[in-house]
């Protein structure tokens, strides 16, 4: 049975459109009208392996702060959707990512309880037009969503684009090695019989 969620969010600031498919290829197509996100989701599904479409539309006249928090939401949800009843999967994942100067560790746990530890120092400057503490608001939005534990940590790096990309890259290969099927695994991954 394919493990993929068709998630539509219809707001007075936001209509998000997404497709998600956990077993893919790391095919995406995104278009947020933020592209510095609509980057981060890109290499977000392609080291994930996950098949991603996003098409996004919301009040950006006034900043993007609820079509990157919607579009956290939305993806959230589409994996709590896609994952079912989370039997056979190995409920935890982590990975830790270099890019150049950058290093970037992500753990999570498909627990079914949100929780986001951000160890994410940042200044408050913008990427093109995008201000970079929405960074947290996107994974805050994903966490209580999914129902997922996330542990986000830079050990260090200097160049803003580098550190928010390894955070998406590390967040991508955590949630694949989370939510692989194993063989091993009857019912679900819990001494208690449920998630």
């Amino acid at each position: 049975m394919a493990r993929s969620a068709n998630i539509e969010r219809i707001t007075k600031e936001t209509q998000i459109k997404l497709s998600l498919e956990i077993d893919g290829k790391g095919e995406a197509q995104i278009c947020t009208s933020v592209p510095f996100l609509d980057h981060m989701l890109d290499l977000f599904a392609r080291h994930g392996l996950f098949n991603l479409k996003v098409e996004a539309h919301g009040d950006i006249d006034i900043d993007f702060h609820h079509t990157v928090e919607d579009i956290g939401i939305v993806l959230g949800t589409a994996f709590k959707e896609a994952l079912g009843d989370k039997c056979g999967i190995r409920r935890y994942g982590q990975a830790t990512v270099p890019m150049d100067e950058t290093l970037a560790s992500v753990a999570t746990d498909l627990s079914g309880r949100p929780y986001l530890v951000y160890n994410v120092q940042l200044p408050k400057v913008k990427i093109g037009d995008f201000d970079v503490e929405l960074v947290r608001e996107f994974f805050q939005g994903f966490v209580n969503h999914c129902g997922a534990n996330l542990h986000l940590n830079v050990m260090y790096g200097d160049n803003v684009h580098h550190i928010v990309e390894a955070c998406f890259k590390a967040a991508a290969r955590a949630l694949d090695m989370a939510t692989q099927m194993d063989s091993r695994i009857e019912g679900v991954m819990s001494t208690k019989g449920k998630l």
